[in-house]
This record gives C-alpha cells, sequence and structure tokens, in this order.
C-alpha cells in the first residue's frame, strides 16, 4: 500500500526547554501529520546522547535520552515548580539545541524533580526496574559509577570495576544506591512519557519508524557489560574498530570508532544479544530502519589507533542466518535496510532475500556520469524513498552545491525550467511522492524549504551537528494542507481516508 511520512528527530521539535522532548509541542506535530495526510513519522534514535552529541553514539542501546522527559509532566505532578523550571538557563535560540546548557541545566532539573517524587514507593516504578533490569542495571550502575570517575570512559576506572569484579560490583551498587535510583528513575519517566506520545500517534494512524544504529560505543554500559561480544583484547580494548573506506564524499573515509562484534561469540549463542535488543527496539517503534545494513554482509574493520579509514579491510559479517534467526525470534517484523553506500553483488542479494525494503535518496540520483538507481525510473515498489536524510544537506542546500554538469543534468531530467526558486523544492517531493516507492520519507526541512541552516548532520564532522530544531510556527495548517494535497495526488493518503472517511487528529 501506499504511504508516506515525515522524517523530523524529538531533539528538533519545538519546546519551551532548549531542546525537543516529549512536550506538547510532540503531540502538536503528529496532529499536523493526521492534517497533512501522513502515515508515518520518522525520528532518529532515542539513546541519551554522549560527547559531540550523536544519537549514533549512546551511552546504551536500551536507554532513552532523558533531555526528551516533558518538564511539564513533572510540573504537573507536583515534583518541580514552574518557577525553578524558568530559572534554569537551557538557551535562547527557538532554532538551536544548545546542548551544553542543556547538559548543565537538565540533570540538575531531573534531580530535583526525582528528591521531591518518592519514586521508590510507586509500585509502577518497581515493576518497570524488575521487567527492565536485564539492562536497566547495568545501566544505572555505569552512569552512576563513570560520573564518581569524573565521566572518563570506562576502561580507565578502577582494574576491580572496569572487569566487573563481584565484590566491586557489589560494594559500588550499595555506594551509589541513591544515585542508581536517580538514573532508574530517568529511564521509568522517559518510558512513560514516550510511551504515552507514542499511544497518541498510533490512536491517530502515525506509526513510528525508529531507528538502530547497527553499532554501539565504546564508551556504553553495553561495552563494559559485554565485553565478550565484541572483538577487545585481554585489556578490553579494541583490535578493530568501525567505519567506511574512503569514498567521493570522504577522501579519508569515516572513521566511526565504534568497536567491532565478534560475530563467532554471537553466532554460538544463536544471537541471543541482538534478539533481545532488536525486540526492546519493537517495544518502542512499529517499523525498525536498520542502519548501516551492509555490514551485515561485510563490514570494513579498521585497525585500532589508525588516524583515518583509509587503512582497513572488509571482513563477513552474518549473512542471511541473522535475519532468518530474527525471524524465527521475533516473528515477521517490519523493517527499512538501510542499504546505502557501495553496494555489492552479495550485499544487493541479501536485501532481496530478507525481503526488506531499501533505501532510495534522490540527492544521490543526479550525477551526470552514469546512470544511477536512485533516479525514480529505476525503482521497484518495495523501496522507501527520500528526497534526503538526516545525514544530507536539505534538498535546497544540496541544489545550490551542485557540479555545473550535475545541476544541468537535474534540471533537464526534474523538467526545473519551467518552476520558479519558490517551487523548487516541491519538485523533488513531488518525484519522490509520484515514484512507485511503496513508502515515501520527506525530511520536514524539505517541506519548509529550508536551504543548509536546516541540516541536521554532516558525517565525518565535529561541532554544529544534531543542533537544528525546527520554529514553533513553522509547521502551519496551511503546510499541512499543502501536503495533504500533493499526498492524495499521487494516492498516499491512509486508506480509511482514500474511502472517504474522516480523520479526526
Amino acid at each position: 500500500m501506499r504511504a508516506s511520512g515525515i522524517l523530523l528527530p524529538v531533539a528538533s521539535l519545538p519546546s519551551a526547554y532548549g531542546i525537543g522532548c516529549f512536550s506538547r509541542e510532540a503531540y502538536e506535530f503528529v496532529d499536523r501529520l493526521v492534517e497533512a495526510g501522513q502515515s508515518y513519522w520518522q525520528i532518529l534514535p532515542l539513546g541519551p546522547t554522549s560527547y559531540g552529541d550523536s544519537p549514533y553514539q549512546s551511552f546504551s542501546t536500551y536507554a532513552g535520552n532523558p533531555y526528551f522527559i516533558d518538564p511539564e509532566d513533572l510540573i504537573e505532578r507536583g515534583w518541580i515548580t514552574r518557577e525553578k523550571c524558568d530559572s534554569y538557563d537551557f538557551g535562547g535560540d527557538p532554532e538551536y539545541v544548545d546542548y551544553g546548557k542543556i547538559y548543565n541545566s537538565r540533570f540538575l532539573l531531573l534531580r530535583e524533580a526525582w528528591e521531591n517524587s518518592n519514586i521508590n514507593k510507586d509500585p509502577g516504578f518497581r515493576k518497570f526496574i524488575r521487567d527492565n533490569s536485564y539492562w536497566l542495571d547495568d545501566y544505572a550502575l555505569y552512569m552512576a559509577v563513570k560520573v564518581s570517575f569524573n565521566n572518563v570512559c570506562w576502561v580507565e576506572w578502577d582494574e576491580d570495576i572496569k572487569t566487573r569484579q563481584p565484590a566491586a560490583l557489589e560494594n559500588y551498587r550499595r555506594k551509589f544506591a541513591g544515585e542508581i535510583e536517580f538514573y532508574q528513575f530517568q529511564q521509568y519517566m522517559f518510558r512513560l512519557h514516550w510511551e504515552k506520545l507514542k499511544a497518541y500517534a498510533n490512536k491517530n494512524g502515525i506509526k513510528i519508524i525508529g531507528d538502530i544504529p547497527i553499532y554501539v560505543a565504546f564508551d556504553s554500559s553495553d561495552a563494559w557489560a559485554g565485553p565478550e561480544l565484541f572483538q577487545f583484547d585481554k585489556e578490553c580494548n579494541p583490535v578493530a574498530v568501525a567505519g567506511c573506506p574512503p569514498d567521493a564524499f570522504a577522501a579519508t573515509g569515516q572513521l566511526w570508532g565504534n568497536p567491532l562484534y565478534d560475530w563467532k561469540y554471537h553466532k554460538k549463542t544463536e544471537y541471543r544479544w541482538w534478539m533481545k535488543r532488536l525486540k526492546a527496539c519493537y517495544e518502542l517503534y512499529d517499523v525498525v530502519r536498520i542502519d548501516h545494513f551492509r555490514a551485515f554482509d561485510a563490514y570494513y574493520s579498521i585497525p585500532a589507533g589508525a588516524k583515518t579509514a583509509e587503512i582497513g579491510e572488509w571482513e563477513p559479517g552474518p549473512g542471511y542466518e541473522f535475519f532468518e534467526t530474527m525471524k524465527k525470534t521475533l516473528g515477521e517484523r517490519a523493517v527499512i535496510a538501510e542499504d546505502l553506500g557501495f553496494l555489492t553483488p552479495s550485499v544487493l542479494e541479501l536485501v532481496k532475500k530478507t525481503g526488506y525494503p531499501g533505501m532510495k535518496v534522490l540527492q544521490f540520483a543526479f550525477d551526470s556520469r552514469e546512470d544511477s538507481d536512485y533516479l525514480p525510473h529505476n525503482y521497484d515498489h518495495n523501496c522507501v524513498v527520500y528526497t534526503g536524510t538526516h545525514d544530507n544537506d536539505t534538498t535546497l542546500g544540496w541544489y545550490y552545491k551542485l557540479k555545473e554538469e550535475d545541476r544541468e543534468f537535474c534540471d533537464e531530467y526534474m523538467n526545473l525550467a519551467r518552476c520558479t526558486a519558490d517551487e523548487l523544492h516541491w519538485e523533488f517531493i513531488r518525484a519522490a511522492l509520484s515514484s512507485v516507492a511503496d513508502l515515501a520519507v520527506i525530511p520536514v526541512q524539505d517541506y519548509l524549504a529550508l536551504g543548509s541552516e536546516g541540516r541536521i548532520n554532516t558525517p565525518s564532522t565535529l561541532g554544529d551537528n544534531w543542533e537544528w530544531r525546527m520554529r514553533k510556527d513553522a509547521f502551519t495548517k496551511e503546510l499541512a494542507e499543502e501536503i495533504r494535497a500533493m499526498t492524495g495526488l499521487y494516492g498516499r493518503l491512509p486508506s480509511e481516508e482514500k474511502e472517504g472517511e474522516e480523520v479526526s487528529p
């Protein structure tokens, strides 16, 4: 069935508290999606961010970002006053996330709310701790210990706790019992707020597309609690790390630095850790976009300590056996395979064998030197088309930076000579929506006709990433009506609307 959605990270929502969160504005965005005739809201990973603020480098693959907890709910519960909330400096620019100010203020707000909550008397809190003990015990202890060591990575901790000696674990659990509860409190409130928002979206016909990064951060509770899962030496240091080889977008490649999996170990355990991780994702999302899908066929291994990604080797991944195990364990689940980048025949065969839709990005289509699988006339229906993703410039920002020969090809293919500058963005959106792809997802910045000022991330760079926010008044009812009209024109309205039924936001 043809459908469409909008890509907007939670952090990029407007809010009164410096960063998008599960506040009233999130519910208003869902209402706009309904008004616009959309079926999906795609977001980025929801995990707690670490240095660099990337949602793809998190302290835990299971935990939620405490920045997304709605302060308004804490006020309504009487755990903190509005005056106290308003006294914190979360940054004054409504179109920018100031992570430094958020970090220095949000945890103070949350700590006061926790201290006033008597949360340990809440049966729901105690049940949440029991049900999630398989990851929450390690995560809460990890964060408490990490703070006590001035936030250095676990590999620099004292040897006894670094290597998880039983006596050390028990000692730190007793020593930091209060801090551990503080981190459990954060996760409980995150889950309550997210589940309420997701239920609202689902009730109104909006499904959530979530994102699972293939790799976890080295500085994470996952790596500390499960060193056997990764390619570590006896000192728990990575012997090789993840990244991508040099290409047209990065002359020295991309050095991500994440630890690589010991796939032989995972195979022996029938991918038990991975199955738990995926099951947890489907508790949060309706559809899961699996990041860097090609690495399940073959992954790029860079020697630890390398300064760039220029020296590395391709190593075999787990292949179809992984997804066969997933289907047997979890049943048939909705997946989007992020199959971007250099695709070998074996990668293409793996995507085809799983049956999962891959991704088509219009911005990758207009290379005047060759035909491209990303040109709409080359699609089949089992794919998801995007004008761009969180890793791309906005469509207008990208278009005006095209090389002359590529722009000439783009203009001819898209017949752009007939439209004005104000209409350019709509033509790219039209190309995506009118394609045969089953699903079309458009970043909200493209609907808002933003230039490069709306870019979210530039891969392989530090600073100025993940900071863009949507203005509160940007996604208007009038824009929603325009989106709805084009969505309907190309047969992507929800099925009940196609039949003429009313859908109330």
